[in-house]
């Protein structure tokens, strides 16, 4: 009987205020996710880079390369701005 009320005591849950909230989770899988788009991007100004280097005078190829780098600038911009928009906004309601 006693062995039965050892495993009653250990089976009960804490308390729900420890769980972690919803919005750390939230903001966790966001910055998860905005980090993922900053190396995209990071690759893409790489591979343009390569891209613009093996043009060899080849006009449309250095047109890609550059359009390709503008375009990877332009991600990073928008992925940074989003990361310390969702910072500043966590912060602001935490």
């Amino acid at each position: 009987m006693s062995i039965f009320f050892s495993i009653v005591n250990i089976t009960h849950a804490g308390v729900i205020t420890e769980a972690t909230p919803i919005t750390s989770i939230l903001l966790n899988v966001l910055n998860f996710f905005l980090s993922i788009v900053g190396i995209v991007g990071i690759l893409g100004l790489v591979v343009s880079g390569v891209m613009y280097i093996t043009a060899v005078g080849d006009e449309n190829r250095m047109r890609s390369a550059k359009n390709m780098a503008i375009g990877s600038v332009i991600g990073l911009v928008i992925a940074m701005s989003a990361l310390i928009l969702t910072g500043q906004m966590a912060s602001f309601f935490a």
